[in-house]
């Protein structure tokens, strides 16, 4: 236990940021569901996005109910909660892939049902915490209505990234990337998770507004699912790059028989090189 809670603190997200940044690139943040499509074969799907290169894990709870997230990351969330997969278990995950990998952030992205009304929240957090979970992504969390929600996070001890819309005004980008402590997502789409053939416009622009606002790292993510696509993404000024639904499709592919853990790996490997643009 000891060894996990040494590893977790408000810096720990922002160091991997700023080594990233030392090293001329943006942090790969990498989707996977927590379970998909079971649970050994889960950590070895982790083991080989760590192999690939990435910087950041986001880590998903599984929900029968994912209304942001697009088909592949529905199909996923089904096919972790078959195999038993749930927030308490996501947790068990989480401390399995801290004791592999002491050094490798970990962000909860969740919806607030599975782990907020289903039990005490503050005492979720806290066992997310020594789980060795450095960040929770509350999908369905608006400030109007979050501030026992975010007070829980704050006693828990556990960062909170913002979410970021592309319709969001000037004054509600002050207020979202005022209530983060982890990092900045800007969602550069509107609608539901899932691959696009081609990188939002705009996205610089909304970048430099949030960097306005906020003090903390920005990631961009939603339909970033190609080398090129990510360099477009990171030729946008953000800390760092989210890679979700493409993965998930590799992971859906895996538990067919259609494909397998290195070519995962190597999947990975491309995206990762194509982060220092």
């Amino acid at each position: 236990m000891a060894s996990i809670m040494n590893n977790v603190n408000s810096d720990f997200i922002s160091k991997k940021f700023d080594a990233c940044r030392k090293a001329g690139r943006a942090a790969f943040v990498a989707y996977v569901a927590a379970g998909d499509p079971d649970y050994k074969a889960s950590l070895g799907v982790i083991d080989s996005l760590v192999a690939g290169g990435i910087d950041i894990l986001e880590l998903g709870v599984p929900f029968s109910d994912p209304l942001a997230d697009g088909e592949a990351n529905q199909l996923a969330a089904n096919r972790a909660i078959e195999s038993g997969m749930n927030a308490r278990k996501t947790l068990d995950l989480a401390r399995d892939v801290r004791e592999r990998y002491p050094d490798l952030p970990i962000v909860l992205f969740t919806y607030l049902n599975p782990v907020a009304y289903a039990g005490d929240f503050e005492e979720y957090c806290r066992q997310a915490v020594t789980s060795g979970v450095n960040a929770m992504l509350p999908l369905d969390m608006p400030p109007e209505e979050s501030a026992a929600h975010r007070m829980a996070l704050d006693k828990a001890g556990l960062p909170l990234v913002s979410l970021v819309a592309p319709t969001s005004s000037p004054e509600r980008i002050k207020l979202l990337a005022g209530y983060a402590s982890a990092f900045v997502y800007y969602v550069c789409r509107e609608g539901v998770t899932g691959e696009r053939t081609d990188f939002a416009e705009g996205v610089a622009e909304q970048v430099a507004l949030i960097r306005k606002s906020s003090p903390l790292p920005i990631v961009v993510g939603f339909g970033i699912s190609t080398p090129e696509q990510v360099r477009a993404a990171v030729k946008s000024g953000p800390d760092g790059v989210v890679v979700g639904s493409a993965i998930v499709r590799k992971v859906e592919a895996l538990s067919k028989g259609q494909g397998t853990l290195d070519g995962i790996r190597s999947f990975v490997a491309g995206l990762a090189a194509a982060m220092k643009a």
